[in-house]
């Protein structure tokens, strides 16, 4: 079963309070993520499982991206889980990561 979620539901999944600045940035975030409709199902029981290990999906403030993170006071086993666990589902889901140098955050940049 596919499901296609829309702009709002996607905000109110993530836990973003919907308003026009939230609604358009999830917008253009959708339109610069190439496929976004082949996994964007997949992304609220993804956010959920990072939840385990610190982590969580959240809109970037300085791209048009979503971006998986980890608690930056996460330890040792909590960072090679998350990196584990986001790799695995980059890998599953056919998807093109960007990890930001230095931190435990990846930007989805789409479908490969």
């Amino acid at each position: 079963m596919h499901l296609d979620l829309t702009p709002e539901a996607l905000l109110a999944q993530l836990g973003y309070t919907r308003n026009e600045q939230t609604l358009e940035q999830m917008n253009n975030i959708i339109e610069n993520t190439k496929d976004f409709d082949k996994f964007s199902q997949h992304i609220p029981s993804f956010n959920d499982a990072l939840a385990v290990e610190k982590g969580f999906i959240a809109m970037s403030n300085s791209e048009n991206h979503l971006k998986i993170k980890c608690d930056e006071d996460s330890n040792a086993d909590n960072l090679s889980a998350f990196n584990a666990l986001v790799l695995h589902w980059a890998d599953k889901y056919k998807l093109h990561l960007q990890k930001v140098d230095g931190k435990n955050t990846y930007y989805i940049i789409g479908h490969i």
